[in-house]
């Protein structure tokens, strides 16, 4: 069932790393219009800027439980390769249990940004999109990710085969 659930939130991570992905790029389309219009036509695009930097919040988390999901966060490995199995299996769950935490903090902290912006009604200064539309991406993406480093701490501690451990 662990394994079952693991491989969901797996699926999950890439559909929101290719959102991320597509939003990366609509950023360079964009960015490379707005340089277009500016210099070779001279009549800068008062929006790019502002519409590219939003659109850099959310592609920014969308990709956390994908790089947890194939461990692209930078780790000390020799540590881990120095250690026998028991120990490196500790430390993958210290390790975990540290994500976890902090992704409960980032998750409530965005969460609680979402919902004010939502409630303000506040929106960006020129192109008038609302901000919320910006921070509720980012906010499941942190769910997300906490549930996934609570799946694959569960997952370390009960010794599951549906551990994808790359070390």
């Amino acid at each position: 069932m662990l394994a079952d659930i693991q491989r969901g939130m797996e699926r999950l991570a890439l559909g929101l790393a290719g959102l991320g992905a597509l939003i990366i790029l609509v950023q360079t389309v964009w960015i490379s219009y707005g340089v277009f219009v500016r210099y070779v036509l001279g009549k800068p695009d008062g929006t790019v800027t502002e519409a590219t930097a939003m659109l850099l919040f959310p592609a920014a988390f969308l990709g956390l439980a994908f790089a947890l999901k194939e461990n692209a966060y930078p780790k000390v490995s020799f540590l881990m390769d120095a250690l026998a199995p028991p120990a490196r299996r500790w430390l993958e769950g210290f390790n975990l249990l540290l994500m976890l935490v902090v992704g409960v903090f980032f998750s409530i902290a965005a969460a609680n940004a979402t919902y004010r912006a939502f409630d303000s009604g506040s929106a960006s200064e020129i192109l008038l999109w609302p901000r919320y539309l910006f921070w509720l991406p980012s906010t499941l993406a942190l769910f997300l990710f906490t549930l996934y480093a609570g799946v694959r701490l569960l997952a370390v501690i009960f010794n599951t085969p549906a551990e994808h451990s790359k070390h």
